[in-house]
């Protein structure tokens, strides 16, 4: 495959012109759809739906736009790797992260490593909902769950260790419970999608926090939200430490049986498509966070 109408093509999904695609690759406009006629005849599919008025990307193109990123990107590292680029970090870098996370810790740090580094611009998506690393053409994520995808990568940013908490106030007006049995006569506030979790005590008592099994007439899918209406008394939620250690020290928030750890190990990881060697503004940036969050967390004393 010629990666040089593989760039060609990621211009033009970007930019949607494909004379414009050509021009910033010092192609002619004829030239430049010439080639793209011939990286289409080669894979059998139509990338670019054409017209006289606009350019859009088929459903094939869509497809194959993250894996053409993903070859280039390794085009690069190899050239890296053999000294052919340069090692100084450049470039667009496509990151996501939880939305709550990215607010407390991420957002805050930025400009000192933007202007550490003049030539990276970071194009950030956040959401609480985990989304497709590859299928999204993302270059680095951070995901606080298992690895399970056997084409990506990861490094440890930190613990992401989790209690259960509520307001004084509803423990003031529901009472405390005192085994995990007792949360099913309590509002939980659910977040979305969430499964059941395990409980454990270190001297091997167990339980479940299950949303699904008790009074449940709350359900968010924003970690910040979720935090502000436990706070208000809404209910008994599950949190993690990064996100209410804060509220816990300062006792707007309480620990619900406290003795009981969320048995489920999990664990803040920068993943990233498997490959031998990094790019050089994922390997900084990667750096960068380690160094500024997960060198020592603010929450790991708590």
């Amino acid at each position: 495959m010629d990666l040089e109408s593989v760039r060609l093509f990621v211009r033009a999904a970007e930019k949607l012109n494909i004379s414009e695609a050509g021009r910033s690759l010092e192609l002619a406009p004829a030239v430049a759809s010439t080639r793209l006629a011939k990286l289409e005849k080669n894979l059998g599919s139509d990338l670019l739906h054409r017209s006289t008025r606009k350019v859009s990307l088929s459903t094939e193109g869509a497809e194959f736009l993250p894996f053409a990123r993903e070859l280039l990107a390794q085009e690069k590292a190899a050239r890296a790797a053999l000294g052919l680029e340069s090692s100084e970090a450049s470039g667009t870098l496509r990151f996501t992260a939880p939305s709550s996370f990215a607010q407390m810790y991420i957002a805050p740090i930025l400009p000192e490593f933007l202007d550490t580094h003049p030539n990276v611009k970071l194009d950030l998506h956040l959401s609480d909902t985990k989304v497709g690393l590859i299928e999204g053409s993302f270059d680095l994520s951070l995901r606080n769950s298992a690895l399970e995808d056997s084409s990506l990568k990861a490094r440890k940013l930190a613990d992401d260790r989790r209690i259960l908490c509520a307001s004084p106030d509803y423990l003031q007006r529901h009472g405390t419970p005192q085994q995990p049995i007792d949360l099913e006569d309590h509002a939980l506030i659910g977040f979305q999608d969430q499964s059941a979790r395990n409980l454990r005590t270190v001297d091997g008592k167990t339980g479940v926090f299950d949303p699904q099994s008790a009074s449940c007439r709350l359900v968010l899918n924003n970690g910040l939200s979720q935090k502000a209406a436990t706070v208000a008394g809404a209910g008994i939620s599950m949190n993690s430490m990064w996100s209410v250690h804060d509220e816990v020290r300062k006792g707007s928030l309480v620990r619900v049986l406290p003795e009981f750890d969320v048995d489920d190990q999990s664990v803040l990881w920068l993943v990233y498509p498997k490959s031998n060697v990094l790019t050089a503004k994922v390997r900084v940036f990667i750096d960068y966070l380690i160094e500024k969050i997960g060198k020592s967390p603010v929450w790991a004393s708590d």
